[in-house]
């Protein structure tokens, strides 16, 4: 490397992550998360050019729309840093190229940042501190703060290195499939368990009396619920889930769902059909 060669510091990159998290400081419905990315390129844009027309022009490059997922979208932060960075040592890279990776990154990023992160970790993680914390255990919500606190730490750092390393190779990563195949597996990974916890969350049964026989010497009373537990247990909370897919993916509001499941909770366990 070159005496006048300009080139980023591990300074330079741990301050952008710190400012990274508040990416989502100044939110706006105009352009998103722009304000955000802004701030969290000074520290490179400082380091990277000198004059303040320069820094001025490359401010106003950032502030144009940004929106993805806001910890993975710490690889697109790295991405652009190493863009700049070449930029501000001769490369002939304009403004337009430096926009069109990151609207190229923002959309990949965000379905797989989405699926993984808000669908799938911060799911599993909530079921997993509510079932400790309704057994009285305070592991529970440590479990849960302390797990999707470590993951975004963890992506954020890891991701904006990441981006920094690769430069714009990262697109032909991208172009691979490679995020995609995690994509795949993290969701199949998270429907699994969220499949085994149904039995032990969603409670539902029929405990209408539909016989009253003697057997033995003693009243058996036979439920509807006693019927199905023989047939297959807990068949009714699985299908009350399916229901609930089902609808929610008929785009019925889910606030919709919930007070109707309370108003026909309510009525059928007055009326001695449903219990829990």
């Amino acid at each position: 490397m070159s005496e006048n060669q300009k080139k980023l510091t591990k300074g330079d990159l741990r301050s952008m992550y710190w400012r990274s998290t508040f990416l989502l400081g100044s939110f706006n419905f105009e352009r998103m998360q722009s304000m955000g990315f802004c701030v969290t390129m000074i520290p490179a844009i400082k380091r990277l050019y000198s004059k303040k027309e320069d820094q001025a022009a490359a401010l106003k490059r950032h502030l144009e729309f940004f929106n993805t997922q806001p910890w993975i979208g710490s690889a697109i932060m790295g991405v652009t840093a190493a863009m700049e960075e070449e930029r501000a040592n001769g490369a002939k890279i304009d403004d337009g190229a430096i926009s069109g990776v990151k609207v190229g990154l923002m959309g990949p990023l965000a379905g797989v940042g989405d699926p993984i992160y808000w669908g799938t970790a911060r799911i599993i993680l909530a079921v997993l501190g509510a079932t400790l914390a309704k057994e009285g255990n305070i592991m529970g919500p440590i479990l849960f703060f302390v797990g999707i606190n470590l993951i975004r730490v963890l992506t954020r750092w890891y991701s904006m290195n990441y981006g920094y390393q690769k430069g714009t190779e990262i697109v032909q990563d991208m172009e691979g499939g490679q995020l995609q195949k995690i994509t795949t597996g993290a969701s199949i990974l998270g429907l699994f368990i969220m499949g085994g916890l149904v039995a032990k969350w969603a409670s539902l049964k029929i405990p209408y009396v539909i016989a009253t026989y003697q057997q033995d010497g003693k009243e058996v009373v036979r439920t509807v619920q006693s019927t199905l537990d023989e047939l297959l247990p807990n068949l009714v909370p699985l299908l009350l889930t399916f229901l609930c897919m089902y609808l929610l993916k008929k785009k019925v509001s889910a606030i919709a769902i919930i007070f109707v499941m309370f108003a026909v909770g309510i009525a059928g366990r007055y009326l001695g059909i449903l219990g829990l």
